[in-house]
């Protein structure tokens, strides 16, 4: 299986876009890819990371088929770029780290391609949920962040 990691600082490209651009993730010679925009972080600290799936690893510990992790870099929403190896269909899975202590806390937040309705007996979706097809060249997809919100969880409002 053909792995890409890209554990990179966060690079801001001067635009007026309200959103930090980083695309560390992705180089001249990726010839697929997927802009990731990441809308509703809580907040401006901590660290993002999208991590690709296909449907055989979806999930599973240490069987994503591409990773991008950054510091938040002070803004609300990213737009992360995430290397893809060939054209297909893929699930993407966000995390915030809102402390970037590296643990899932209550404070973390989390979000799926296709924003799929979670619940806290049902943090993890099938990946018929979040499967997403992605194209050859650059495709774009937004995932946003849900947190708890006392004995529920979605986005914040």
């Amino acid at each position: 299986m053909l792995r890409f990691i890209a554990l990179a600082p966060a690079l801001l490209l001067a635009t007026p876009a309200p959103a930090q651009r980083n695309t560390a993730g992705c180089t001249a010679g990726t010839p697929h890819r997927v802009l990731v925009a990441i809308r509703g972080l809580r907040a401006s600290t901590g660290a993002v990371r999208v991590q690709l799936y296909d449907e055989d690893g979806f999930l599973e510990k240490g069987r994503w088929i591409a990773r991008v992790e950054v510091p938040g870099g002070g803004r609300r929403s990213v737009e992360l770029c995430v290397p893809v190896p060939r054209p297909g269909t893929y699930g993407i899975a966000v995390r915030h780290d809102a402390n970037a202590n590296g643990k899932s806390d209550g404070g973390d937040g989390g979000g799926f391609s296709r924003d799929p309705k979670l619940s806290l007996l049902r943090l993890k979706p099938a990946f018929a949920q979040v499967a997403v097809p992605l194209a050859a060249g650059t495709s774009r997809i937004a995932v946003t962040i849900n947190y708890r919100h006392g004995f529920g969880v979605g986005p914040d409002r």
